[in-house]
């Protein structure tokens, strides 16, 4: 009898203690389950309300390659790893989403990176038109405001690579038409007229071409991105472009010394200029112990043979072969991130540029370690409740949610304006020959 008494109490006492856990496990994404200590509700229901009032931009997104290559429907159920979808969206507050144009150099080697944007492009109309409801298309900052006040996402474009354009200032125009409005200047890899930040140095910045090609940007109102771009290209486009410039996905080298990231001097110029810092989620791009974690798998014999295996079966399949690494990379995960280093960024941003140049670009399904609370889109009210925890005014959080951006999209557009904004009458005829 006495037996059966202790197991009944254990079993109700079991009994209590699932039921609070079972209940948590449904919760959305965007509750801090993995936080170290008990989210304060009180604070959670202030930054939902502050949340739900924001103009929300995230101004890099890589999800547009799955789009491309399979024809992901962004309605669906994301399968792994993709971290984007228009539930997800939805549940993270999202008002516009900047969808990336990345086009792979090897489309520089073998040919087709026109025709590579061209496509990636079209994936982006045809999500639009396939939830019309949901998202709208957008080509300026008022667009974006229109989505929020029409209770949808907008859908903007932006391109990743420089190369993208051929050389030619023609295609950029073109491009520009069909609604791109940023450019990063290069991806990792050096382009004919930009170094990049990790590729070769080899023409000390801009070249004469691509200072040219900053100025027709500016002449557009396309903003010119400055993620991806060595330190000297970053100062040479700070010394000629006439509009404020943004950097769509870095974040702060003094705390985490990447290429990607931006050094304070930078940081300060960026600020002089009127520009905004979008921070990146990365967690190797933010947190100094995940970078090392990163390096010691590059090291691991079992990692490196298998990555070198994948890059030989698949050295003719760019897109194949990024699907495979990031299979790889999941197999080998890195030791978990807090939120509290990202916003760490954001912090170091507001002290050396001040809190009109820092925003959000998170790399989604562009980079596949992302911190703990901070995985996916749906988990972007984490960042508003983190900054209330750091003491941000509701007024400071709404400029690093989406005001920052709108700022510096609106002043582009102002500069453009100037110049009569005739697309191709005025525009430069500067290209660069090659057989592509």
């Amino acid at each position: 009898m006495m037996n059966r008494w202790k197991f009944a109490c254990c079993a109700l006492l079991l009994l209590l203690l699932l039921v609070p856990l079972a209940h948590s496990q449904t919760q959305t994404t965007t509750a801090s389950a993995t936080s170290a200590q008990p989210r304060d509700e009180r604070l959670w229901r202030r930054a939902q309300e502050i949340h739900r009032k924001a103009i929300v931009i995230d101004t890099h997104n890589d999800v547009t390659t799955p789009m491309t290559n399979d024809d992901y429907d962004l309605g669906g159920t994301p399968p792994a790893p993709y971290r984007t979808s228009l539930e997800r969206m939805k549940q993270g507050g999202m008002t516009a989403e900047f969808f990336s144009l990345y086009v792979k150099p090897f489309y520089v080697t073998k040919g087709g990176a026109v025709r590579r944007t061209l496509d990636m492009i079209d994936s982006v109309y045809r999500a639009q038109e396939r939830h019309p409801n949901d998202l709208m298309m957008a080509f300026s900052a008022e667009d974006i405001r229109m989505a929020k006040r029409r209770g949808r996402i907008a859908a903007l474009l932006g391109i990743e690579g420089g190369h993208a354009i051929g050389n030619s200032l023609a295609t950029l125009r073109e491009f520009y038409r069909l609604g791109v409005r940023y450019m990063t200047l290069t991806w990792n890899n050096t382009n004919d007229w930009a170094d990049a930040g990790r590729g070769e140095k080899r023409h000390n910045g801009l070249t004469d071409f691509g200072k040219e090609v900053v100025r027709e940007m500016n002449r557009l109102g396309m903003l010119v991105d400055v993620s991806h771009v060595s330190d000297k290209t970053m100062s040479d486009v700070l010394d000629i472009s006439t509009a404020p410039i943004v950097a769509t996905h870095s974040s702060a080298r003094a705390l985490a010394n990447q290429p990607r990231n931006i050094p304070d001097d930078l940081l300060r110029r960026i600020a002089k200029n009127g520009g905004v810092v979008q921070v990146n989620f990365y967690k190797v791009f933010i947190d100094p112990k995940a970078g090392d974690a990163n390096a010691e798998r590059n090291k691991n014999p079992k990692y490196k043979a298998l990555s070198d295996e994948i890059a030989n079966k698949y050295k003719d399949d760019p897109e194949r072969l990024a699907e495979e690494e990031d299979k790889l990379d999941a197999q080998f995960p890195l030791p978990p991130t807090p939120i509290s280093i990202l916003i760490d960024h954001i912090d170091h941003i507001v002290k050396v540029a001040g809190i009109d140049h820092v925003g959000l670009g998170a790399d989604f399904d562009g980079a596949a370690d992302m911190p703990e609370e901070a995985q996916d889109v749906s988990m972007l009210p984490n960042i508003t409740y983190e900054l209330l925890k750091r003491g941000y005014s509701e007024k400071d959080i709404r400029k690093i949610l989406g005001e920052n951006f709108l700022r510096v999209f609106a002043e582009a557009e102002r500069v453009a304006q100037k110049s009569g904004r005739n697309i191709s009458g005025e525009g430069s005829l500067r290209r660069i020959n090659q057989s592509q």
